[in-house]
C-alpha cells in the first residue's frame, strides 16, 4: 500500500485536506498528516476567513522521514501556505520528496514553497489565480488549468479541482 503525507501548518484551507484525503483514502492509499505547528491539533478554515474543523496530526514535520512517502500533499489556505514557504522543515521534506521525483502535489496557494524553494523555476505550474505573479518572477509558466502536471509536480488552482487534482495523483501514483 503507498502511503501519502500531507504537509500543513495551522489555517488550512479544510476542503484541501479533508476531501482531498477522503478521496486517495477511497483510491485505497494510506494517508498521514504531518505538521510543522508545535501542536498536534491543528485548525481548518473554510474559504480562508472562517475556522471550520481541527485535526489530530500523525507527526510533526522535524520528526518526519520522506523516504517513508511515495508522495506528498501540501493544502492551501493563505496563512497556512504563507507559514510553510517559510518554515525550513517544511522546505527540506518538499525538497526531499521533489529529489527523490516522487509525486509532489500542491494545491491553490501551496505552490508558495515552490518559489521559496527555487523548485519552481522552469516549471509549468498552476495556483490560485493571484499567485500568478509570484510564480512568473519565480521563472515558472503559469497556466490557468484544473490541474497542472510538469514531471512529478502535480498542481491544481483550488477547491473546485479537487477530483482532478486527486486523479492527477492517482495516475502520478500507478
Amino acid at each position: 500500500m503507498k502511503t501519502i503525507a500531507f504537509l500543513l501548518h495551522n489555517n488550512f484551507e479544510q476542503a484541501e485536506y479533508e476531501e482531498v484525503n477522503k478521496l486517495l483514502e477511497e483510491k485505497g492509499y494510506k494517508t498521514l498528516l504531518i505538521t510543522t505547528n508545535d501542536d498536534k491539533q491543528v485548525q481548518a478554515m473554510q474559504q480562508d476567513v472562517n475556522k471550520a474543523d481541527t485535526f489530530t496530526a500523525d507527526n510533526f514535520a522535524k520528526d518526519a522521514n520522506p523516504a517513508d512517502y511515495d508522495a506528498l500533499v501540501v493544502p492551501g489556505g493563505t496563512v497556512n501556505a504563507d507559514t510553510i514557504r517559510g518554515n525550513e522543515e517544511a522546505h527540506s521534506i518538499v525538497n526531499a520528496i521533489n529529489d527523490a521525483g516522487k509525486p509532489l502535489a500542491v494545491i491553490c496557494h501551496a505552490p508558495w514553497i515552490l518559489v521559496n524553494t527555487g523548485i519552481a523555476k522552469g516549471k509549468t505550474l498552476t495556483a490560485y489565480h493571484t499567485l500568478q505573479n509570484d510564480l512568473e518572477n519565480a521563472g515558472a509558466n503559469f497556466e490557468d488549468k484544473t490541474v497542472v502536471v510538469d514531471g512529478n509536480l502535480i498542481t491544481s488552482r483550488n477547491p473546485d479541482d479537487i477530483k482532478n487534482f486527486v486523479e492527477a495523483i492517482d495516475k502520478a501514483l500507478s
